[in-house]
């Protein structure tokens, strides 16, 4: 078995367990604990069962030792990675509101009459307007939903229908109907 190389002096692990006992962030608190068990000899098997795998255990270190105990804060940004700042998705709702998708786009809409919009046609806008884009379909929908649009389900409507055929059915339809004798019913 290796001998462990990392090792903290007392004064080092008291300064992790006073920064561990101040810090409020979830993902550093764990960073630090790990580390400050690590590093005053807890068995590896244990400090797993409180927090991550081996190797982020070790990259958590390594980072100790380089940067301090600031290298070991969350620095994620978090807000769903997003493109448009609030200035942007104001003018963005307000754009969506305004103008319908035929008047931006012509008769490269998605939908018809260019009458809806469509999570395509905002992906479209948004990188025309922004030069932004996301990777994920939800984010378009959650721009939709902020904008004050709901989500609508199409009508099914088959695109072999014939529409002739359709109102040809409907007229022998309603004749049947209408024409049929109705037994009044029995007491």
């Amino acid at each position: 078995m290796a001998k462990r190389k990392f090792i903290l002096t007392e004064q080092a692990a008291q300064a992790l367990r006073s920064r561990f006992d101040r810090t409020k962030d979830g993902p550093t608190r764990s960073r630090l604990q790990a580390v400050w068990m690590y590093g005053t000899g807890y068995p590896v098997a244990e400090i797993k069962n409180l927090s991550s795998s081996r190797s982020s255990l070790m990259n958590w270190c390594r980072t100790y030792q380089t940067r301090g105990a600031t290298g070991l804060e969350d620095e994620r940004a978090g807000g769903n990675n997003r493109k448009l700042d609030a200035v942007e998705r104001a003018d963005l709702q307000t754009r969506l509101q305004s103008y319908t998708l035929a008047q931006v786009f012509g008769p490269q809409a998605a939908t018809p009459g260019g009458q809806f919009w469509t999570v395509a046609d905002v992906q479209r806008a948004v990188e025309q307007w922004y030069g932004a884009t996301y990777r994920s379909p939800t984010s378009y929908r959650q721009l939709l939903a902020s904008s004050g649009f709901s989500y609508q389900r199409p009508a099914k409507v088959f695109k072999s229908r014939r529409p002739a055929q359709v109102a040809e059915f409907e007229e022998t339809f309603e004749k049947k109907s209408s024409t049929s004798s109705k037994a009044p019913l029995r007491r």
